[in-house]
């Protein structure tokens, strides 16, 4: 009987294109990598949602608080020192934020895939 569960299951916010992302990126680790690149993964991914409490902070407070989350300093910097390009900048990041938050979670799985590997 097998007793490791899909750590997938653990992870909130979870899109369909994510899960197939992962699904189709880790065929190849052993259970003790996948272990590695889960706990990795996990701490480094970020969730949709709070992207999106960020990006709505940018019309309440500061533009660009999504950004510098994402690890996009360059941007946040932008970001704030233009209020968001006058607020069209945000508004099209509210659009996109699941898009923006896939690509930076594809990062991350990229990075913690290469930790995995080299670990044994």
């Amino acid at each position: 009987m097998n007793t490791y569960q899909d750590p997938y299951n653990n992870f909130a916010g979870f899109s369909p294109e994510e899960l197939g992302f992962l699904q189709y990126a880790t065929p190849d680790l052993t259970d003790n990598q996948k272990k590695y690149f889960y706990m990795v993964y996990s701490n480094k991914r970020k969730n949709s949602q709070d992207v999106l409490l960020f990006t709505l902070l940018g019309f309440v407070c500061v533009a660009g608080v999504q950004r510098f989350v994402l690890g996009q300093t360059g941007m946040g910097i932008l970001y704030l020192l233009t209020g968001g390009f006058c607020g069209i900048g945000t508004i099209v990041d509210l659009i996109n934020n699941k898009s923006i938050t896939l690509e930076y979670n594809k990062n991350m799985a990229y990075e913690s895939y290469q930790m995995a590997k080299m670990s044994s």
